[in-house]
């Protein structure tokens, strides 16, 4: 089964923080947005689209008992968190945070002069009480062009581990590309199209900023039309 969301559905906010101002796209409900259709996708409880100002930061604010994965998809993203630590990504490099017992963190806009666009992930941990830690990938699009290139898994060595059932993958997919991969039996993927052109997933075409679940498939195959940024998600389906 295939379920495309088109992207005027996902709930889109605007407002005021330090030093500038933020715009969201939240694919699941969080913080004022709430709908009982999307609370989460098996292990994925939070999928934000965030994009901040020039020199735009979101406060030191607290986390507890959660696997956060951090996309960069625009600009330079900068995390600083109670300790002092933190680190820079650029496109389509990424990060992961276990938040554990507890963790106050803060997001940057790392640039004074260009936004700063970055998909945040917030995954169910199999484990309580982990103690906070965090890591980071360096990725070059050569790398992830025509392929799915696991950043963030339990079990592909080459990604960040995560203590949580999911994994999360990203694709540069060239125009007339495609990529196959298998599906689990008990677990569903979330694809979303980052930018560029409407890709076919098992032949449903997914908008630009539009999403597909995909469940109880034995595999899937994403065709591109157009050269397309995409990324997946697989996870357990609770």
């Amino acid at each position: 089964m295939i379920i495309v969301r088109r992207p005027e559905s996902i709930f889109s906010v605007r407002g005021s923080i330090q030093n500038g101002t933020f715009s969201g796209r939240w694919h699941f409900s969080f913080d004022q947005y709430y709908d009982p259709e999307y609370i989460q996708f098996g292990t994925l409880r939070v999928f934000n689209d965030d994009i901040l100002s020039p020199g735009a930061v979101w406060p030191l604010h607290p986390h507890k008992e959660i696997e956060v994965v951090t996309y960069c998809a625009d600009g330079e993203f900068r995390h600083a968190d109670e300790r002092g630590k933190g680190g820079v990504l650029k496109k389509g490099w990424v990060q992961h945070t276990t938040v554990g017992k507890g963790m106050w963190h803060s997001e940057i806009n790392n640039l004074p002069d260009k936004p700063l666009r970055f998909i945040q992930m917030w995954f169910i941990p199999s484990k309580p009480g982990l103690k906070p830690s965090m890591e980071q990938k360096q990725v070059e699009k050569e790398e992830r062009t025509n392929r799915l290139l696991p950043l963030v898994s339990p079990d592909h060595p080459e990604a960040l581990p995560i203590v949580s059932e999911a994994r999360v993958f990203s694709c540069f997919l060239q125009k007339g590309y495609s990529v196959r991969a298998p599906l689990t039996s008990n677990h569903g993927v979330y694809l979303y199209v980052l930018e560029g052109g409407t890709p076919q997933v098992n032949g449903y075409p997914v908008p630009a900023l539009g999403t597909a679940k995909i469940i109880g498939e034995t595999e899937f195959t994403v065709t591109a039309e157009g050269d397309t940024e995409l990324l997946l998600v697989d996870v357990l389906l609770l």
